[in-house]
Formats: C-alpha cells, sequence, structure tokens
C-alpha cells in the first residue's frame, strides 16, 4: 500500500475514491527496495471530501474494493503512476499519472441547488517530477509538474477541461516504521474547468443567486499530507489529511464560493492477500 493502487471494479465511484485517496497515499514514500513486482489485495476507507474548493459542505463515501498492484520499468500502477513510465533517471521521472473526486448530487449542496449535478471527475496526464535532494531527518524533496485532462465517470467520460498543478513534496520515513509527506501545491483550470466548479448561468441565476461567468487561473491553493504505517507484513494503515483554499483565485467571488477554506480527511486499511516472489523495479 505504499504505491497506487489499480481497483478491479469498474464502478466510477470506487474507481475515483481509489485513484484520488490511496495513489495520494501512494506517493507518501519511496517504493521499498525489492518490492514486489505484483501485489493483489483488498482494502477499505472512508473519505469525507469538501464538495468542491470553496464550497461549505462535505461529501462523505465508505468503500471496500480489492487492488492490484504493479511494479514494471515501463508498465505500471505505482503510487499515483497510471500505465505508462516513460523516463526515469536519477533525478528526473516522466510517467501518466492519475487523480480524482467524488461527484455530488447538486440537490444536496446547498449553493448549487436546482442546478446541474458534478459528475465523478477523474484526472489523467502527463507529469514530470524531479527530485531535489535530501532534506531534514533523513527525508527528500521533490517537485512535481502534472498536466491532466479532466473527465466526467458520470456522464459518459465526458471532457471538463484541463488542470495543471505544480507542487513541491517533501517524503519521509521514520525509524518507528511511519512513512509520511507533506505538500503544497497550485491547482491551475482551464475555462472549461473553472466554469465547471463555479459559473452560474442565466438559467440558474435566482435572487440570492446571480449569473456569473467563470474565468481561468488559480483554482485552488492546497496543503496535503499523507502517512502510512506496516501493521504487520500483510496489513497496512494509512490516512491523509487536505486543506484547500481559493483566497486569491480566479473565481474567489463566484456565488458557488461559500467559504474560502475547506478540510478533506480519509483513513483506510489495506490488506495483502497474494504477492510475487519476483522483484519488481523502483
Amino acid at each position: 500500500m505504499t504505491d497506487a493502487l489499480l481497483p478491479l471494479t469498474p464502478a466510477p465511484t470506487a474507481l475515483v475514491l481509489v485513484l484520488a485517496s490511496l495513489t495520494s497515499l501512494g506517493a507518501a514514500a519511496q517504493v521499498p527496495a525489492g518490492a514486489p513486482l505484483w501485489e493483489l489485495g483488498g482494502v477499505a476507507v472512508g473519505v469525507s471530501q469538501q464538495a468542491y474548493p470553496g464550497s461549505d459542505q462535505q461529501v462523505k463515501r465508505a468503500l471496500a474494493l480489492p487492488f492490484f498492484v504493479y511494479r514494471g520499468e515501463v508498465l505500471r500502477a505505482d503510487r499515483d503512476t497510471a500505465g505508462l513510465r516513460a523516463v526515469k533517471t536519477d533525478n528526473f521521472e516522466i510517467d501518466v499519472g492519475v487523480a480524482g473526486a467524488f461527484g455530488s448530487n447538486s440537490n444536496a449542496i446547498e449553493a448549487r441547488r436546482g442546478m446541474r449535478d458534478l459528475g465523478t471527475l477523474v484526472e489523467l496526464g502527463p507529469r514530470l517530477k524531479w527530485n531535489l535532494g535530501a532534506a531534514p531527518g533523513g527525508g527528500l524533496w521533490r517537485a512535481e509538474f502534472p498536466l491532466r485532462a479532466v473527465f466526467d465517470l458520470s456522464d459518459g467520460a465526458a471532457r471538463r477541461g484541463l488542470s495543471f498543478e505544480p507542487k513541491l513534496v517533501f517524503d519521509r520515513q521514520t525509524r518507528s516504521g511511519w512513512r509520511y509527506s507533506t505538500s503544497v501545491s497550485a491547482i491551475v483550470a482551464d475555462t472549461q474547468l473553472a466554469r465547471t466548479f463555479y459559473e452560474v448561468g442565466g438559467d440558474y441565476a435566482t435572487p440570492f443567486r446571480p449569473a456569473y461567468t467563470a474565468k481561468s487561473g488559480l483554482l485552488a491553493w492546497r496543503l496535503s499530507t499523507f502517512a502510512s504505517r506496516e501493521l504487520s507484513p500483510d496489513w497496512r494503515l494509512f490516512g491523509f489529511a487536505r486543506l484547500d483554499s481559493v483566497a486569491g483565485s480566479a473565481n474567489e467571488n463566484s456565488p458557488l464560493v461559500r467559504q474560502t477554506n475547506g478540510a478533506s480527511i480519509g483513513l483506510g486499511v489495506a490488506y495483502t492477500w497474494m504477492r510475487s516472489a519476483q522483484r519488481g523495479n523502483d
């Protein structure tokens, strides 16, 4: 569970839960030396997620799923790599990254009542990772530059725009066995993605929710922390916390923005049922 998990279920909500929560967790530590080429197991997670940056309401989910990890040299379901790792050197890596977010019924979100639902979103695209060297306490610094297309799985994988999220990451493993990372990032969206979250068309305008035209630019600032610990060779505990802020963002004045800061948290446990004797690639 130090790596991203490839779910064995096609359910959109299940897919995004694993991608958004567990793949992010995988970034919390380096792959252990000599890790198996593949692993098969199950994971149970609970998540409370801000409905969208600027929302004053939460979306809550709990789920149990099987997972599959594969650590090939090029083909991978590893950490938050989704399928291919094109380049890897001591300092740089280029791969295809993945992320996601839960959808929400707009009638359950007061600010969006009567509007189109926010669908289950998955993000997929190339990412450059740059290892910056040693950090305090035996940790490592890393910069990441993912550019991702956003698709709505609740609407036939319709495209919802592009996101770019430059990120600075601190990774560390403690002597007690905890692996964790902390990161700070800025999420930048094109006009199409900004409209998905913040635009209010004339048909949806009310006296309390005036029409608004969304703009491209900064979507949110994000501060994240992820942690995991082996309870035994087969069991791993993990969790994450995330703070999003729309302070100074391009659409801070949208009537759909109800608060500046919002938090998301998750907690789970994973069990590895089978693993290969063959070692994978780091």
